[in-house]
């Protein structure tokens, strides 16, 4: 009997061993695709601030959490959850400003993913911030830009999008992109 309970505990060991990858795994999708909902709800947002405000982008976070004036009320635009990073422990997104080359090496790997394809944006007051990039190869290389470091939280003024601070790689792809912090978050190229 006691041979069977030891025979019994073993297997049922060997079981758990086998199935905690996969719950690791299953937490960490969940929380992927948790951030790619929040990054596009701050994309929405940072859309919807520049709609209500002639096309000027917002400079804080805050901004957004503040919502736009409607007569004597605000509009909330952002809810306080998306203003949230949940794939790093401190959850505060990194901020893109426009034309760094956190921006350009996303516009790049979007345009990669969609064979060459100029993103287009819907919003003509955002055309602005879009380069137009000619001569687009696809070389397979997952390397960034020659000079794309993280500039992209360095400095003040307006930002165009959001990033994770989280530079682990990712299970599920965004756009054909691999890693958390290459994930921009944008109303560019929608």
């Amino acid at each position: 009997m006691l041979v069977a309970l030891l025979a019994l505990m073993t297997v049922m060991a060997l079981m758990i061993v086998a199935v905690a990858p996969n719950v690791r795994q299953q937490a960490q999708r969940e929380r992927e695709i948790e951030a790619i909902f929040r990054g596009e709800e701050v994309a929405q947002a940072i859309r919807l601030y520049a709609r209500a405000t002639g096309g000027q982008l917002p400079t804080t976070m805050e901004q957004l959490l503040e919502g736009i004036p409607r007569g004597t009320q605000r509009i909330q635009i952002l809810r306080p959850a998306a203003a949230r990073d949940p794939l790093t422990n401190g959850g505060e997104w990194r901020l893109i400003r426009p034309r760094t080359s956190t921006l350009l090496d996303f516009q790049r790997k979007v345009m990669t993913y969609a064979e060459g394809n100029i993103p287009q944006t819907r919003e003509p007051s955002f055309q602005q911030y879009v380069v137009q990039m000619t001569n687009l190869v696809n070389t397979g290389s997952d390397e960034s830009m020659p000079g794309s470091g993280d500039d992209s939280d360095s400095g003040t003024g307006p930002f165009v999008g959001v990033a994770s601070r989280s530079k682990s790689e990712s299970i599920i792809t965004y756009y054909g992109i691999g890693r958390h912090n290459q994930w921009v978050f944008t109303p560019l190229f929608r």
